[in-house]
């Protein structure tokens, strides 16, 4: 027979179980009711604290009033959204139903390859005898490359299908900083609360550090990646690149994914000096080549501004955070793995306590 302890720890234990239990059903039935909302609150506490600063210059230049200039920031927001990806969507759409058309139709007319294009060093042979294909008949230059054209439409009506999910996904993300703004204070107490709960101590100084990371990604990767898209927006411009929209969607899209623009640049470059002067197509590749190395100067510049955690740890975290979870885990990952930097450091620096002898 067991003892009246051991009845009476048994009882102890069940009743906790059952306790853990009902908490962990009721944790799991709460994530599963907020999971498709997930996305936009994080986007929008990344989109609060990423524009914090401008939200507290503007506060200052209306008077004190928050709600006032958290609206006037989710307005612009909005505004800067939503009209340049409905342009971009119709012209895309325009585009490609025309192309599609043409090519339908056979009245798709490439023209002839400069005789130039053949003289260039090693890819001219290629090009020129693909191009003079192209221009003769264009399908037939397309029918050995249809599994992969075929492959790349399938992929291209993919996005453009959760493409427009995704800007209503985002117009919700950015109304819901706007209110994270107007009660920042609020907000940011709560987010203290819950920190100090967790690393008691240090609560506060974890998530002025998570803060700092998350304004250092957004200024450091996405400053760089919009500054990069907007010079090669202008030389697409100025040179008379078609779709050029399109061309600095690409290079914005490359660039926060950090991989190199010349991906897109060196192609526009190649047609620029075969289709216009020999001028124009110096300074464009010029220009091009300086959009290809700002960044070795803006990522210095801005990547570690506002935070005390190494610049590569925040590289690392944005690059394997947007490898696992997309252009979300750009920032979680960042500021996941600062966070752990900070603890880690703290570890450190601490020693512990030793047992009374």
């Amino acid at each position: 027979m067991p003892s009246a302890e051991d009845r009476d720890f048994l009882g102890r234990a069940i009743e906790t179980s059952i306790r853990v239990g009902l908490i962990l059903l009721l944790v799991v039935w709460c994530f599963q009711i907020a999971r498709p909302f997930l996305q936009p609150i994080v986007w929008g506490i990344i989109l609060a604290i990423a524009t914090q600063p401008l939200h507290v210059a503007l506060c200052r230049a209306l008077g004190g009033r928050k709600a006032l200039a958290a609206a006037a920031l989710v307005v612009v927001t909005l505004v800067l959204l939503i009209v340049p990806s409905a342009l971009l969507t119709k012209n895309l759409v325009e585009s490609a139903s025309q192309l599609a058309t043409s090519v339908q139709a056979g009245t798709l007319a490439v023209p002839p390859a400069p005789a130039a294009v053949a003289d260039w060093p090693i890819v001219g042979e290629p090009i020129h005898s693909f191009w003079s294909a192209a221009s003769r008949n264009f399908q037939a230059a397309l029918e050995p490359l249809h599994p992969q054209l075929k492959a790349v439409a399938a992929w291209v009506l993919e996005r453009g299908a959760s493409a427009g999910f995704g800007l209503v996904i985002f117009a919700l993300s950015v109304v819901l900083a706007g209110f994270l703004l107007a009660s920042g204070e609020a907000a940011a107490a709560a987010a203290r609360g819950v920190a100090e709960r967790l690393v008691p101590g240090r609560g506060a100084e974890l998530v002025t550090l998570a803060g700092g990371t998350v304004q250092s990604v957004t200024r450091g990767i996405l400053g760089t990646a919009v500054i990069q898209a907007f010079l090669a927006g202008i030389g697409f411009l100025a040179a008379d690149v078609p779709a050029a929209g399109l061309w600095t969607l690409l290079v914005l899209l490359l660039a926060v994914v950090q991989l190199p623009p010349v991906l897109v640049l060196l192609p526009i470059v190649v047609w620029v000096f075969a289709s216009s002067s020999m001028g124009v197509a110096i300074l464009f590749a010029i220009w091009s080549v300086v959009i290809g190395l700002s960044d070795n100067v803006l990522k210095p510049l801005l990547l570690g501004r506002g935070s005390d955690v190494p610049t590569a740890v925040i590289f690392i975290g944005a690059i394997g955070g947007f490898i696992r979870a997309g252009i979300i885990g750009l920032f979680v990952g960042a500021v996941v793995l600062a966070v752990g930097h900070g603890l880690f450091r703290w570890w450190l620096e601490n020693e512990p306590e030793t047992a009374p002898s």
